[in-house]
């Protein structure tokens, strides 16, 4: 029940559902950009159903079974003021105010109201267990009294009713008819006794409305979003599944035994959890050749076309004999290579994940694989995603510390942004990890995946046919792509460095309210939202500048010597 509530929590303001989008978009080629355009439409469905029925749940009887109105409880088990008792009969009824406030017989009490989304998230918050139940919540109650400041006194009794503390509190005269002052009340106190100090406030008649804004931390309207690599086992939720199987277009659609040995593959990635090895596939005669095919086209067209570091890499990957021509590379050895060059790891995925999901991973220097082949009768060309792609157009960038760190940002700037962000992060994605091009002693190279692992693509790119602009993240964010033929237009980066810049720059005007960063020793992402974090931080970063220091002092003076 526990669990169930959470994530209904998380249905309401994550791009991450309990369930996977199956069908995706009949296009040539898959990409984030559609999967984030397709999935904030189906979360804002999701969204809005998930309200209702919650709402639906408290004015039905979520929320009267838990305010007793004749004096039982206030809901903490502590021994609350009661009517039986005699306290504080002048002026509340069991934490509640006055019955003169109320109106008769506490018609208005009994009435259906609309929750609204910070009062379901604290519902849902709550109702995960006893604990989750008295949990000490911080918020800020909005107030709007009608008969002035003479409300003040009873408001504060109240609170003082429900064991809440005051931290703060400031009035105003109102702009709204009929209503004489606004009053903005922050408060600490359990989260059951929070919901009914709420409930108690709305049936006063004293009040003209009582606007509930939670205060820890983070926007409760912030999307939920991983904070330990373990919770990226939360984030394999598929645009596209099985592919074979729904688009007829798929060059393995009337390959049965194709569209099984997918499912097959599929199910391993699904059954992938944190710090499990990466299962090995044992590849097939017919996928070994597929692999073998592309894989000596890539080796010609590299020397020319490839950027200096992709090349370099690429180099690495041979010497340590991951990148052969007879075998498809297996992930775990991939990701133990990345991890000693980069600290970049793998984990197998089922498919083309959802945008947040996919780039939320990069945040923690994760990339999610897939392990399937593409279909022997097409091997220079896959509607979506396979292991040919991802091995040899991501990996060797992944294994260079400047381009692994510019996917680690990006990653990192889509934790808890909002849904237009994550479109706009992951059309900088397509147009840059994808299909970027660089400029290398004044002539364009390749350093995009889809380029790089794409021959016709590859070559069009690097033609005289489409148009090239600089990279600039704010207009290139929001640039329609092409995904049927090859692209019109391309993004030519200065160097890794520049476009890292400009990235960073473009990311700090997001709307996001908070900062994070990634702990590589704890694999967690740490929300920088109080000055002890950030104490701790400049401490961290102190010691290593006097590490930093020392070494020049000792350079110089060897130097000297």
């Amino acid at each position: 029940m526990a669990v169930a509530a959470a994530q209904k929590n998380r249905e309401m303001f994550a791009i991450k559902k309990s369930y996977s989008i199956e069908n995706g978009y009949p296009s040539r080629r898959r990409s984030l950009v559609d999967d984030a355009r397709f999935e904030t439409l189906v979360v804002k469905q999701t969204k809005q159903s998930v309200l209702e029925e919650a709402r639906a749940r408290a004015n039905d009887s979520g929320l009267e079974s838990d305010f007793i109105q004749d004096g039982v409880h206030i809901g903490n088990g502590d021994n609350s003021p009661t009517v039986e008792d005699g306290t504080q009969q002048d002026e509340t009824k069991n934490g509640h105010l006055a019955d003169a406030d109320i109106g008769d017989d506490d018609a208005k009490g009994d009435e259906d109201y609309t929750l609204t989304e910070e009062e379901v998230i604290l519902q849902n918050a709550a109702s995960e267990s006893s604990e989750a139940e008295q949990a000490l919540q911080q918020a800020a109650l909005l107030l709007h009294m009608r008969d002035g400041m003479g409300s003040l006194a009873r408001i504060l009794k109240t609170i003082d009713n429900y064991k809440g503390c005051v931290q703060h509190l400031e009035t105003r005269p109102s702009q709204v008819t009929g209503v004489q002052f606004d009053a903005l009340v922050k408060v600490s106190m359990t989260r059951i006794n929070l919901i009914q100090l709420i409930r108690s406030l709305r049936q006063s008649t004293a009040f003209a409305g009582v606007n509930l804004l939670t205060e820890n931390n983070i926007s409760s309207k912030t999307p939920w979003f991983p904070r330990h690599a373990s919770d990226l086992d939360n984030c394999n939720h598929l645009m596209t599944k099985y592919e074979p199987e729904l688009d007829m277009n798929h060059p393995g659609f009337a390959d049965k035994d194709y569209r099984e040995r997918r499912k097959q593959i599929a199910e391993i990635a699904f059954a992938y959890k944190y710090g499990d090895p990466i299962p090995s596939i044992a590849y097939t005669e017919i996928e070994n050749g597929t692999w073998q095919r592309v894989f000596n086209t890539v080796l010609d067209l590299m020397p020319k076309h490839a950027c200096r570091e992709y090349k370099a890499a690429f180099e690495k990957l041979q010497a340590a004999d991951i990148f052969v021509p007879h075998r498809i590379p297996q992930l775990e050895d991939v990701s133990s290579f990345l991890r000693k060059h980069t600290g970049f790891t793998l984990r197998p995925a089922a498919g083309l994940l959802t945008a947040r999901d996919f780039l939320a991973s990069l945040a923690f220097r994760v990339f999610q694989s897939t392990q399937y082949v593409r279909h022997n009768n097409s091997p220079f060309h896959t509607p979506e995603p396979d292991c040919i792609h991802e091995l040899l157009g991501h990996i060797p960038l992944l294994a260079d510390p400047s381009f692994a760190q510019f996917s680690q940002e990006i990653g990192l700037a889509s934790l808890g942004a909002s849904d237009s962000e994550i479109e706009k992060l992951s059309t900088v994605y397509w147009f840059t990890v994808e299909f970027g091009l660089c400029k290398e002693n004044q002539q364009l190279k390749a350093y995009g995946a889809a380029l790089l692992s794409s021959i016709g693509e590859l070559l069009h790119a690097l033609s005289d046919k489409p148009e090239l602009r600089p990279f600039e993240p704010a207009s290139t964010s929001v640039q329609p792509y092409q995904d049927q033929e090859y692209q019109p237009i391309y993004y030519v980066a200065e160097t890794f460095e520049d476009a890292k810049d400009k990235f960073r720059r473009w990311v700090s005007t997001m709307s996001r309210p908070f900062e994070v960063r990634f702990n590589p020793h704890t694999e967690r992402v740490e929300v920088l939202d109080s000055v002890d974090k950030l104490e701790t931080l400049i401490w961290q970063l102190n010691t290593e500048m006097l590490h930093l220091t020392n070494a020049v002092k000792k350079l110089k003076g060897s130097h000297f010597e």
